[in-house]
């Protein structure tokens, strides 16, 4: 049965898109609100719209929403290129390769990190949304390195309660265009979806608090390689916090980076790596560290940056 929808537009709403009232009235994501329009499933007071109009308090809205999406399921199948970087019966810390996202979502259909653990054996936690169990945090799919996945009921919740607590520590290398003044610094800006709806983040006014601290390491003629400190996790913080200091990460198109330069490094992707992760651990208590080298087409590229310096 369609699941229609009657009410009046809220006040607050005033002057607001169509396709991001109807984002806030009902959940929906900017994109997934501009295909109901475009189906013709939408009405202000009594006429169809289109997604760039404009609402005002008062007016009647008359929605026809679609059936929720059916949560995506992990494949069991191994990933080529992941490997195990320390497991016992509580976690298992893997070095995720390039093209493989955390665990499946409505639009990745490509391997996961989930995916791969279950189909080499390995057991994770059932505790979360079903497409994410045992995921207590995420790397961009095109982003490797350390990812630490719960095991076992306690873990996953004692590393949730970690990360929201911000007592991980996150360390990740990027390579970046230009030369970061000061070479030392922090950015702290709020993160939300970037106001086009096209699937990038953007510093927003009222958006997330987002907190991230970095050190260069290297500096090099094009660009400079630096440390990288989390505060906080919000999707694509280290690109977007790069991005707004104009110093986007090497490779990142996405966030403006130099097409030509990212050809010269032959690079298909940003340069950043989640190098480090390192804390307590969720059962017995002892500090635990661990580290993943450089993947080749990183190490490539910074080789010749450092060569042409």
């Amino acid at each position: 049965m369609a699941d229609v929808r009657s009410l009046p537009v809220p006040d607050g709403l005033e002057g607001e898109r169509i396709d991001a009232a109807l984002a806030r009235l009902f959940g929906l994501s900017r994109s997934r609100a501009a295909d109901v329009i475009a189906a013709g499933d939408v009405f202000l007071d009594g006429s169809p719209v289109s997604k760039s109009d404009r609402v005002h308090g008062g007016a009647w809205l008359e929605v026809t929403l679609p059936p929720p999406p059916t949560a995506p399921v992990a494949v069991p199948e191994p990933v080529p290129g992941m490997t195990i970087l320390y497991e016992d019966e509580d976690i298992v810390v893997v070095n995720k390769p390039i093209g493989v996202a955390a665990h499946p979502t409505t639009g990745w259909t490509g391997p996961t990190v989930i995916g791969g653990l279950l189909g080499t054996g390995h057991t994770v936690a059932t505790s979360g949304a079903a497409e994410r169990q045992g995921i207590v945090h995420r790397l961009d799919a095109n982003t490797t390195g350390c990812m630490v996945v719960a095991k076992s009921e306690v873990a996953y919740s004692r590393l949730k309660r970690a990360f929201k607590e911000r007592e991980i520590e996150k360390r990740y290398h990027a390579l970046v265009q230009g030369h970061p003044d000061p070479f030392r610094g922090t950015v702290d800006a709020p993160i939300d979806r970037h106001p086009s709806g096209n699937g990038k983040f953007a510093v927003v006014a009222g958006g997330k608090p987002s907190v991230t601290h970095y050190d260069t390491i290297e500096a090099f003629r094009a660009a400079s390689l630096l440390d990288i400190n989390l505060e906080t996790g919000r999707t694509h913080q280290i690109r977007v916090h790069m991005s707004a200091l104009r110093h986007p990460c090497v490779g990142d198109l996405l966030y403006g980076a130099d097409p030509t330069l990212s050809a010269r490094l032959g690079l298909t992707r940003q340069w950043l790596h989640a190098r480090r992760l390192a804390f307590e651990h969720p059962t017995h208590g002892e500090r635990v560290e661990f580290e993943s080298a450089y993947p080749a087409d990183l190490e490539r590229a910074l080789e010749i940056v450092r060569a042409e310096s």
